[in-house]
C-alpha cells in the first residue's frame, strides 16, 4: 500500500516516481513466493471441440409452375405465403384452344367406346360359331386381335384425355410454401409461360457462414445442433455440403440438413449452429490459470529455477478449463493459486510508466 507524502515535499522527478511504483509493486508481491504451491499438473486430456457459427435457414432450390397450353388463367386464388398440399389445384387453364382440344378427345372417346363393343360382341359371336363348328379358330384369332387394338386404342385415348386434363389444371407437386405468382386470375396466358413459384417444404436446409479457415475441419457428415434465436429445443444438423468459395465478408457457407426428417424449422428462421469436431488429446489447465497481458495468453509455470511466465495460446473452453494448443507439455507444473500476482510481481520490473 503507497502512503500519502506530505503536501510540503516537492513531486519527484519521473525516474523516481518510477522507482517508488516498482518498489511498491514488490512489496505487495513479496509474500506471494510464499503462497505460490498450489499448483496443477499438465495433462492431456481427451476433448471434443465445437465450432460455432450464424446460420439461417434458407430454400435448396425454387419450383416454377408453368402454363402447358395457351389459354385463360381461371381459379387462382393462392397469394404469397401460402400453404399448398400435394395434389392441390391452384388454377385452371380455359380458352378455345384447350376446350377444342378436350371436345376432339372426349369424341374420340366415346368412338374408341363404340368400336370396343363392336369388337367384344364379334369376338363373342366368334367363339360361339366355333363352338357350332360354323368357324375357324383363324377367324376367332383375328377377332381376339380386333378387339384388343380397340382396347388399347381405349386405353390411348383415355390417357390423352386425362393428360389434358391434367395440362388444364396447375396442381401443386407437392407440399409447399408459395413464394411469388407471375400471373392473374383472367389473365391470357402462352404455353410455358411462368405462372406460380413454390418453395417445396422439403428442400430447406441451414446455412451458416464460418469465419478464419474453420471451414478446413469441417466436412460432409459432420453433426452438430442448431439452436433457432427465438428459442425452443435445439435441431439435430449433419453437414451436407461446403461452398469452398469465400465470400466478400470473408466468411464461407456450409449448408446442413436436419438430422431428423420431420425437424419443424421454416424458411428464414435463425440461430446458432454448433458443429462436434473430432476428439483429440489436449493439454487442459484450469482456466483461473491463464493471465491475459498486452493482448497476449500467460501461464505461470513452477520450475527448478523458480515460478516462471510462459506464453501460451488457448484453445476452447469447457466449464472451468481451457485447453492449451502451444506453449506447455505434459507433466509441467501451473501455478493456479494467486498466478495473476504472481504474473505481476515477475513482471513489475518490465513496467514502464509514460512521461
Amino acid at each position: 500500500m503507497l502512503f500519502p507524502l506530505p503536501k510540503s515535499l516537492r513531486r519527484p522527478r519521473a525516474s523516481a516516481s518510477r522507482r517508488i511504483f516498482c518498489a511498491a509493486l514488490t512489496l505487495m508481491a513479496l509474500p506471494i513466493h510464499a503462497q505460490s504451491t498450489g499448483t496443477i499438473t499438465a495433462q492431456r486430456v481427451s476433448s471434443t471441440p465445437h465450432l460455432r457459427a450464424y446460420a439461417q435457414v434458407v430454400p435448396i432450390s425454387t419450383l416454377p409452375l408453368n402454363a402447358a397450353e395457351t389459354g385463360t388463367l381461371a381459379g387462382l386464388t393462392i397469394t404469397p405465403g401460402t400453404h399448398v398440399h400435394t395434389g392441390q389445384v391452384l388454377a385452371t387453364l380455359r380458352g378455345p384452344e384447350i376446350d377444342s382440344l378436350l371436345l376432339e378427345l372426349q369424341a374420340s372417346l366415346r368412338s374408341a367406346k363404340a368400336q370396343l363393343r363392336n369388337a367384344e360382341k364379334a369376338l363373342s359371336i366368334q367363339r360361339e360359331q366355333l363352338r357350332a363348328h360354323l368357324s375357324t379358330r383363324q377367324s376367332l384369332h383375328q377377332a381376339m386381335s380386333a378387339e384388343a387394338s380397340a382396347q388399347a386404342a381405349l386405353e390411348t385415348i383415355q390417357s390423352r384425355l386425362h393428360a389434358t386434363r391434367q395440362m388444364a389444371q396447375i396442381t401443386a407437386p407437392s407440399d409447399a410454401l408459395v413464394l411469388s405468382l407471375q400471373a392473374a386470375s383472367g389473365e391470357r396466358v402462352s404455353a410455358g409461360q411462368p405462372i406460380v413459384t413454390l418453395q417445396p417444404s422439403s428442400a430447406l436446409w441451414l446455412r451458416a457462414s464460418f469465419y478464419g479457415g474453420n471451414t478446413a475441419q469441417i466436412h460432409p457428415g459432420m453433426t452438430g445442433l442448431f439452436t433457432p434465436a427465438s428459442g425452443g429445443k435445439p435441431i439435430a444438423v449433419r453437414v451436407r455440403a461446403i461452398s469452398g468459395v469465400t465470400n466478400p465478408s470473408g466468411s464461407e457457407y456450409v449448408m446442413m440438413t436436419a438430422a431428423n426428417a420431420s425437424s419443424p424449422w421454416q424458411n428464414g428462421q435463425y440461430g446458432t449452429v454448433t458443429l462436434n469436431l473430432p476428439a483429440a488429446q489436449v493439454i487442459a489447465v484450469p482456466t483461473r490459470a491463464l493471465i491475459l497481458s498486452q493482448g497476449s495468453w500467460w501461464v505461470m509455470v513452477h520450475t527448478a529455477q523458480g515460478d516462471q511466465p510462459r506464453k501460451v495460446i488457448p484453445g476452447s473452453a469447457r466449464g472451468w478449463t481451457t485447453s492449451i494448443l502451444s506453449g506447455l507439455k505434459p507433466g509441467e507444473q501451473v501455478v493456479v493459486q494467486n498466478a495473476y500476482l504472481l504474473f505481476q510481481s515477475k513482471t513489475a520490473g518490465q513496467y514502464q510508466i509514460p512521461d
